[in-house]
């Protein structure tokens, strides 16, 4: 027997009765195709089919059991069929119903979240999901917030969805959220911090929480077991940690024992020299007036336990460095400097032994890049140049495709350019690496990249 989902915790008002009898009334679900299941007056099971997952559905004492047709192969509920089947086409954009920052995908690949700081409908945030399907992507719902929505992250078991919402952390019953059950939302983390809370990273046990305040030059430890707990009381907040201005990226080694981050700006006890230009939309003064940003080396486990002192390693990244990713071994990471106009690649042994000695290479790029990703097996590199400062004035802007193994070469390493929308933000890989989502903050798109096989 297999317990798939609570049926009597379902929205009803989504149901659609298709068939009554004395006993039993049949019942299609929108979200899941042709899938009927008859429901006894009780709330019980009396029988029913789920075709796209290839199931029947039958009552026996107790809980109800499913068994599985043996032409079709096995695949979860949550899903649908052909998630992760890609696009017919290499580009497809996707009309969002606002601002979009961030997006991720559920660990089945099956369903979208994209964060969007503002609405056309008045919201001052909201979250957008899509459903994915047979290489088609379509919105399903929008979950209004109070404040705008950045930074998102999931658990690993895709049960809980983290939101970076204004001064505080929203979470979203991810299961409830894809249902249309208008308890989504599971409460809010907020302990006194400044707004701008951005971006947000969970260990991969689902236990801690980090997140980027912006606005405050510091990491909030969460311990996400105790939140969830507690009802998300500011009690789960274990400590800050102490980083330069305008924190943001936070990625985890593969090993999880240390989290890489980025300051825009680095931490004034450093006291490096200022070689960086104002940013701006206005032609940029001649005199530096900023020290270069940081990559900072995190040791996790102290983290868990003493914040204050958790940086163990800093390193000079460009001017404005806002975002990180790790190639698949965890050995290298390539950093975007917006204002440098560059992507950055460091050996992650030597930023934290030697970090003086870790930068391996430096390849120019489009204006203000901001989202990196990594992609074939980590053989390639994409950024999205943002062009920001532009505002809708930039027009369309483009990706950069970069050889990893090339890095050292400079702008040779640049082996062509992807074209998309206004200012392109954020690059995220769905989990079966097939599909890279681009969220197109100007245009209010999501675009999604086919990628090649591996």
């Amino acid at each position: 027997p297999v317990r798939i989902v609570n049926l009597e915790r379902l929205d009803t008002s989504t149901w659609q009765v298709v068939r009554t009898r004395a006993d039993s009334a049949t019942v299609m679900f929108p979200g899941f195709g042709d899938a009927r299941l008859a429901i006894r007056p009780e709330g019980g099971i009396a029988g029913g089919v789920i075709p796209a997952l290839g199931w029947s559905v039958a009552r026996t004492t107790g809980a109800a059991t499913f068994s599985k047709s043996a032409e079709t192969p096995g695949r979860t509920f949550a899903g649908f069929d052909g998630c992760n089947q890609t696009a017919r086409d290499t580009l497809t954009r996707i009309e969002v119903p606002g601002e979009p920052v961030m997006s991720v995908a559920t660990p089945d690949g099956c369903w979208l979240v994209t964060s969007l700081i503002s609405t056309k409908l008045g919201w001052p945030g909201a979250i957008a999901l899509f459903r994915r399907s047979l290489g088609s992507v379509s919105l399903a719902r929008v979950l209004p917030l109070e404040a705008p929505a950045f930074g998102l992250a999931v658990t690993s078991d895709g049960s809980l969805l983290a939101v970076a919402a204004g001064d505080g952390v929203v979470f979203v019953d991810l299961q409830r959220l894809i249902m249309g059950r208008t308890d989504a939302v599971l409460g809010e983390l907020r302990d006194g911090g400044q707004p701008a809370r951005f971006y947000l990273n969970i260990t991969a046990d689902d236990r801690f929480l980090f997140v980027s305040d912006e606005a405050a030059r510091s990491i909030t430890v969460v311990d996400l077991a105790r939140a969830r707990a507690s009802d998300f009381a500011a009690t789960a907040v274990v400590g800050k940690i102490p980083v330069g201005r305008a924190p943001i990226a936070l990625t985890f080694s593969p090993d999880q024992r240390y989290l890489y981050t980025t300051s825009q700006f680095a931490p004034v006890r450093l006291n490096w020299p200022k070689v960086c230009r104002r940013e701006g939309p206005e032609p940029k003064p001649a005199e530096a007036i900023n020290p270069e940003g940081a990559v900072l080396v995190i040791d996790v486990e102290r983290a868990k336990v003493d914040p204050a002192n958790a940086v163990i390693a800093a390193a000079p990244a460009g001017c404005n460095p806002v975002r990180l990713a790790l190639s698949p071994a965890g050995d290298i990471a390539y950093v975007t400097a917006r204002s440098s106009n560059a992507l950055l690649a460091f050996d992650t042994r030597k930023l934290r032994a030697e970090p003086a000695q870790a930068l391996l290479g430096k390849v120019p790029v489009g204006t203000a890049p901001v989202g990196v990703a990594v992609v074939d097996g980590g053989r390639k590199i994409i950024v999205a140049n943002s062009n920001r400062y532009a505002g809708p004035r930039g027009g369309d802007q483009y990706l950069s495709v970069i050889d990893a193994a090339r890095i050292a070469a400079g702008a040779a390493a640049v082996l062509r350019t992807i074209p998309v929308t206004g200012l392109p933000r954020e690059l995220t890989a769905t989990p079966d690496g097939g599909t890279l989502m681009v969220s197109n903050f100007t245009a209010n798109l999501l675009q999604l990249v086919t990628l090649p096989p591996r």
